[in-house]
C-alpha cells in the first residue's frame, strides 16, 4: 500500500498519536504525518504510507486553511485556550476596529514561533524549555497570510476567522499579535484545519472509519495514489533506451523523454519510464544548451 490518506485528527490526538493508530491498523512500518497539529486542534492531517512517506515534505509545503475562533481580552502562556492565564483586559468590542486590524495582517509577516512550539533551538524542542521555565529568545521566521475572513462577531469577546496562509504559520501566534495590536491581548480559543494543497474538510475521514474500511478488506479505497496526489505536476516519460539510466537516478537528456509542454528551468516534473511507471520528481536542468531531467526524490 503507498498512498496517502485524508485523515480527520480529532481532539485530543496528537499528529504522533495519529500516525501510530494508522500504522497499528494498517500493519505497516512506513507512516508519517505531514505537519503537526496541536492536541486541541483538529482538522484535515494528510497522513503518508508506503513510498508515499517521501511525499511527506511536498505535501507539507502545500498552502494551508484554518477555522479558528480569536478571544480577545484574555492573554495566556501557550497563545491558545490550554495556557495558564498571564493577562485579562476589559474588551471595547468594537467591529470595525477589529475588521481593520484583522485585515492588516493579509500579506508576507514576519512571525516569532510560541514557546509552545515544536521548533528546536540547539537540539531542544520549544516547548521542552517552555515547560521547564525557561523562554528563550526565538527569531522570527518570514510567512504569507494570503486571506483572512471573518466569518462571525460573537460578542462580547470573540471573532470566528478563516486564515489561508503559507506552512510554517502558527495561528494562535496570529491571535495572539491581533490582539496585541488592538490593545486587550488575546489568543486562539479554537482550531479547526479544513485544508492543507488538495486535501479538504469534506474528504477527511476518522481514524474509526478507516479501521471499519480495514475490517471489510477495503483499506486501499481510502488511499490517494502516489500519481494522483502529483497531478498538479507536469509530466514527462522517458523512452526504453534510457531506462537504465533513469532507475539508477541518473540524469536524463531532452532527448530521451517526452513532456507536452515544457517548464522553465528549475521547475518540477513527475517522470514516467515508457511502460507509464511512476519512477520519481524531478528538476527541469539545463548546463550549455542542453536540457536534462534531474533527481529530486526518487520514488521507487
Amino acid at each position: 500500500m503507498d498512498g496517502i490518506l485524508n485523515i480527520y485528527k480529532e481532539k485530543g490526538f496528537t499528529s504522533h498519536d495519529v500516525v501510530a493508530v494508522v500504522r497499528k491498523t494498517l500493519h505497516m512500518k512506513k507512516v508519517g504525518h505531514t505537519g503537526t497539529l496541536d492536541p486541541d486542534a483538529e482538522g484535515v492531517l494528510p497522513i503518508c504510507v508506503g513510498k508515499a512517506t517521501k511525499l511527506a515534505d511536498i505535501v507539507m509545503d502545500g498552502r494551508k486553511t484554518y477555522r479558528a475562533v480569536l478571544h480577545l481580552g484574555v492573554t495566556t502562556t501557550t497563545e491558545d485556550a490550554s495556557g495558564e492565564v498571564v493577562a485579562e483586559k476589559p474588551v471595547a468590542f468594537e467591529e470595525e476596529k477589529i475588521r481593520q486590524v484583522i485585515k492588516s495582517f493579509i500579506g508576507e509577516l514576519e512571525q516569532i514561533p510560541p514557546m509552545y512550539s515544536a521548533v528546536k533551538i540547539n537540539g531542544k524542542k520549544l516547548y521542552e524549555l517552555a515547560r521547564a521555565g525557561k523562554e528563550v529568545e526565538r527569531k522570527a521566521r518570514r510567512i504569507t497570510v494570503y486571506d483572512i475572513r471573518i466569518l462571525r462577531f460573537l460578542p462580547p469577546c470573540q471573532v470566528e476567522i478563516d486564515v489561508d496562509c503559507s506552512k510554517g504559520t502558527y495561528i494562535r501566534t496570529l491571535c495572539a499579535d491581533i490582539g496585541q495590536v488592538l490593545g486587550y491581548g488575546g489568543h486562539m480559543a479554537g482550531l479547526l484545519r479544513t485544508k492543507t494543497g488538495d486535501f479538504a474538510l469534506e474528504n477527511a475521514m476518522k481514524l474509526g472509519v478507516l479501521k471499519a474500511l480495514v475490517e471489510e478488506g477495503q483499506a486501499e479505497t481510502a488511499l490517494l495514489g502516489m500519481e494522483e496526489a502529483l497531478q498538479g505536476y507536469p509530466k514527462a516519460v522517458v523512452s526504453e533506451e534510457a531506462r537504465k539510466l533513469l532507475y539508477n537516478g541518473g540524469k536524463i537528456r531532452r532527448d530521451f523523454f517526452c513532456i507536452e509542454n515544457m517548464p522553465e528551468v528549475g521547475q518540477m516534473v513527475t517522470v514516467f519510464d515508457h511502460e507509464k511507471n511512476l519512477v520519481g520528481i524531478y528538476h527541469i536542468v539545463q548546463e550549455e544548451k542542453s536540457f536534462f531531467i534531474k533527481p529530486f526524490k526518487m520514488l521507487i
